[in-house]
């Protein structure tokens, strides 16, 4: 059997480096903070879709980085919304997994790789019939914190996303970074420069911690962001959230004195005010869409956050997004 080349079954893809999805222009990371070029070396949200005709099984020849005392990988298999199986294979620098399919003959199957170890997909095959790649669905770039990066759901194809891009037909592309996404324009300039159908941003939370920020600090940065983003993309449509519920820090002053909600404040004004005139860009308010039983930590959701979050952004986005004609792969 001949292995095939992964490229075309790939999703969730920003950039190529070599063979390797990357989540940062690999030409433009020097205008980039550490800690975001570290988590864009992860290629969170990055899948394989295809259809089978006649297979009984697929085989993934992968190639991962070494991390000590890594749990089994885990390659999970999703029919369209449903997931179907999870296949672990023990950690290793290449190897081949095995996974079982189920019949579903013209149906899209979805297999979200290990993300930790950053694995290498050099290709794919079938057993017992053929593979062709799932058609392309319209592109939607995510871009956020560890919240839009996943943290804390049990699996990544629970991510609010991942869940929100198969609720809305999307191929979902993950720009969330840990730790950061402050409102960075270099980030907003590489937004504007890649293809897509429709965009959302969902930042804030780390204006508060990570690299404070005061309410006309935030309120000029989210304008500016903003405007950069619609210089590459005018019309396309824009949804953007504000901070989710964070308890600690609702009303506790960071160290220029601003409250959570005072930032989120600061930061839907400065999107209703860009929002005139403008009728593809539109806010979801994200306080009350999350509730404390939601958050696994007092900050991150839990599974159950992660799904009502997605099917929040999902309502929203929907009331802007007209149907779309699917970009091109990444070369």
């Amino acid at each position: 059997m001949t292995w095939l080349d992964p490229s075309p079954f790939l999703r969730g893809v920003a950039w190529l480096e070599g063979q390797r999805p990357v989540r940062a222009d690999p030409a433009d990371r020097g205008r980039l903070p550490r800690d975001t070029c570290d988590r864009a070396a992860l290629p969170i949200g990055v899948r394989l879709e295809f259809l089978a005709e006649g297979a009984r099984a697929v085989q993934i020849h992968y190639r991962a980085s070494a991390v000590p005392g890594a749990l089994p990988d885990c390659f999970a298999l999703w029919v369209q919304d449903g997931p179907v199986s999870e296949t672990f294979a023990e950690p290793t620098a290449e190897g081949v997994v095995t996974i079982e399919l189920p019949p579903a003959p013209g149906r899209r199957f979805i297999i979200h790789p290990p993300e930790s170890r950053a694995p290498l997909v050099l290709g794919l095959r079938a057993i017992g019939g053929s593979l062709t790649p799932a058609p392309r669905q319209p592109r939607w770039l995510v871009h956020g914190d560890s919240i839009t990066e996943g943290w804390w759901s049990t699996r990544p194809a629970h991510s609010w996303p991942a869940t929100a891009g198969r609720l809305l037909g999307l191929d979902t592309v993950n720009l969330g970074y840990a730790g950061t996404a402050h409102g960075e324009l270099a980030t907003a300039e590489q937004l504007a420069a890649l293809p897509a159908d429709a965009l959302t941003l969902a930042f804030g939370t780390n204006c508060w911690s990570q690299v404070p920020c005061s309410p006309p600090l935030l309120y000029e940065t989210v304008r500016a962001f903003l405007a950069v983003v619609r210089q590459g993309h005018p019309g396309t449509p824009l949804l953007v959230v504000s901070p989710v519920l964070r308890p600690a820090a609702e009303h506790t002053a960071n160290r220029l004195g601003a409250t959570l909600a005072q930032l989120r404040a600061a930061l839907e004004q400065a999107v209703t005010d860009r929002a005139a005139g403008d009728e593809a860009l539109a806010l979801l308010p994200g306080r009350d869409v999350l509730g404390p039983g939601q958050l696994a930590d007092g900050l991150h959701p839990d599974d159950e956050g992660h799904a009502a979050l997605a099917h929040a952004v999902a309502g929203a986005l929907r009331l802007i997004r007209p149907r779309a004609a699917p970009h091109a792969a990444v070369s």
